[in-house]
């Protein structure tokens, strides 16, 4: 049978009608049956594209002009936008970013995970959602005899040059300002990829939420020149400045850094505060790079897990060791699992400066210690697990359905693993329970998930039954349905609450339930608390009702 001849080919303009966002944030149209993805445009717009690349199943077009606009569209607020590729959403409001974003997490649950009307939050965002990240890794480029430093176009490594960023933190640019100008004072030449030739490679720049404080490394190929006058240089013109290192990475390589950092002034780590709890952070050490986020991210962990404070926690991919010892005040023990030795050595240094002795370290590939922990007889009541974007390896899968766990957590920053490793995990035996996204990364289409699955027919799985037909109401309960009272709950406070919870509050308030209602089913089950902030908030719904 002769192949379809693809209705469109390279140079072509078309008016195109957008119907559906893609993983990416782009715009996708039909034209004739045949799929165009289109950068910057979106779901009910009609637009002018002129294509730059056409497959046999698909083609990418370049937006020209907008003859009906969508009324989700909003004005960026920068002006790289569209040239730089670090933001790909801010050409949307932020409310339909959030929308966006939990629909994505919602449909890669179902194409690839195969779950049925998967239960998916509302997106947790921020109130402002610009300047957010607090580190930024710049590189440089030689342009017009000088050399300057930026972000990528998309797809490519072709530099776009920032004067602002309406993401990032200004401290980092400053950083990366004052070390253009050192370069260029001192004729020292950006590296170029291509040719092999130049010094300079990249800067990173993390700045403290917790007191303003900056670490600035600096990345070379072959050794730093001019040292003591760049160390001038930063000190000078960076305010909070407490750390100057080199990183020298000689390969020929993508990977930003080398293996080794060298301090070559001030302090080795950057100290910074996540939930109370203080942190040490190396240069090399993973952080999430939006200090507000990160917090509303781990206690949506937290809740998730509902420890008692008896349970033996695993937390896989731990980095620094932060949410680990968040768990720590919640768990009789937990045990994380790292991969970087830097990492590893901050999580020890950070949980003896938080004077927490109830957790232990594992330095290791996650694939080769979980497996071998739990041959060992490891068995934990929980666990929490947040890799890369990869996702997990397939040992560490067969190790979580082997383990024992009762409730596992899944921390993800990509949809499509997520949903490929819950199908595993569901047909091993986990129960998927919800997912929750968090947005990290505001003005992109990047977004966190927290995922819920337990183990069925356990003793910690609450099995809840509540016949209509045998409930007798009383004239307060007929005033709000439950959900009416969590949809409230959701709306004012930001907070989601079970049925068990107000149930449990309703009885402290007085107002009578079925005896079977609030009770596990199992005479030996555990049943999780009301935690007192979402006790006040049910309360308060209870009032607005008219319920108390």
């Amino acid at each position: 049978m002769p192949q379809k001849t693809p209705p469109l080919k390279r140079n072509d303009e078309i008016e195109l009608t957008v119907d559906a966002f893609g993983s990416e944030g782009q715009g996708i149209g039909r034209y004739d049956g045949f799929a165009v993805f289109v950068p910057f445009a979106l779901p009910g717009e009609t637009v002018r594209v002129h294509i730059i690349k056409a497959t046999a199943s698909y083609a990418i077009g370049k937006l020209l002009s907008i003859s009906v606009k969508s009324p989700c569209r909003a004005e960026p607020k920068c002006s790289h936008f569209g040239r730089c590729g670090g933001c790909t959403l801010m050409h949307l409001d932020y409310e339909a970013q959030l929308m966006f974003k939990r629909d994505m997490v919602a449909s890669a649950l179902t194409r690839i995970g195969g779950l049925m009307a998967p239960e998916v939050h509302e997106a947790l965002g921020m109130q402002f959602p610009y300047f957010y990240r607090n580190k930024g890794s710049f590189p440089f480029a030689n342009l017009d005899g000088r050399v300057s430093f930026g972000f990528f176009a998309p797809r490519s490594h072709r530099l776009i040059p920032l004067s602002d960023c309406s993401i990032q933190e200004d401290k980092t640019l400053l950083v990366a300002e004052a070390v253009c100008d050192w370069a260029n004072q001192f004729q020292i030449r950006a590296y170029d990829e291509t040719l092999q030739t130049g010094t300079l490679r990249h800067v990173m720049a993390r700045v403290s939420a917790a007191n303003g404080e900056i670490m600035a490394a600096i990345v070379t190929k072959g050794k730093l020149p001019q040292k003591e006058a760049l160390i001038e240089c930063l000190r000078n013109r960076i305010p909070g400045l407490v750390s100057v290192l080199h990183n020298r990475n000689d390969a020929e390589t993508n990977v930003i850094f080398g293996p080794e950092f060298r301090t070559l002034w001030g302090k080795d780590r950057l100290y910074d505060t996540i939930c109370g709890l203080r942190f040490a952070v190396s240069a090399a050490s993973f952080l999430q790079v939006n200090p507000q986020q990160t917090e509303v991210l781990y206690h949506a962990a937290l809740d998730a897990l509902q420890l008692e404070g008896t349970e033996h926690v695993a937390d896989v991919y731990c980095g620094i060791g932060t949410i680990s010892l968040l768990l720590a005040h919640h768990a009789a023990q937990v045990d994380g699992i790292e991969t970087v030795p830097e990492a590893i050595a901050d999580a020890i240094f950070n949980a003896q400066e938080n004077g927490i002795k109830n957790v232990g370290f594992h330095c290791g590939n996650a694939e080769d210690v979980l497996p071998r922990l739990v041959r060992e007889g490891y068995h934990p009541d929980a666990v929490l697990i947040d890799p890369p974007r990869k996702g997990c390896e397939r040992p560490v899968l067969d190790a979580l359905l082997a383990c024992g766990a009762k409730r596992l957590v899944y921390v993800s920053c990509n949809p499509a693993t997520l949903a490929r490793d819950v199908r595993i995990l569901a047909d091993g035996g986990f129960r998927f329970v919800y997912a929750q996204p968090v947005d990290m990364f505001p003005q992109t289409a990047h977004v966190e998930t927290v995922c819920l699955l337990s183990k069925l027919n356990t003793k910690q799985h609450i099995e809840i039954n509540l016949d209509m037909d045998e409930l007798d109401l009383t004239d307060a309960e007929k005033k709000a349905t439950y959900q009416e009272i969590k949809d409230y709950v959701l709306e004012h406070s930001g907070l989601k609450v079970s049925s068990l919870y107000i149930a449990q509050v309703k009885q402290k308030c007085g107002i009578i339930e079925r005896e079977n209602y609030n009770k596990p089913k199992s005479e030996d089950a555990k049943q999780p608390q009301c935690p007192p902030d979402k006790e006040k908030a049910i309360k308060e719904a209870l009032k607005h009702f008219g319920m108390i």
